[in-house]
């Protein structure tokens, strides 16, 4: 499932979704990568 987070201000990345952490931010993959940021 695709999802969108923000990661710092105006910086965002959809990917795929990979877990929710406890501090209730969200992992995505793109590619290779990882990212973890707040849901939109």
């Amino acid at each position: 499932m695709l999802r969108t987070i923000m990661v710092g201000s105006c910086i965002s990345v959809q990917g795929l979704f990979v877990k929710t952490l406890p501090n209730g931010r969200i992992v995505v993959r793109v590619g290779s990568q990882t990212f973890q940021g707040r849901p939109v």
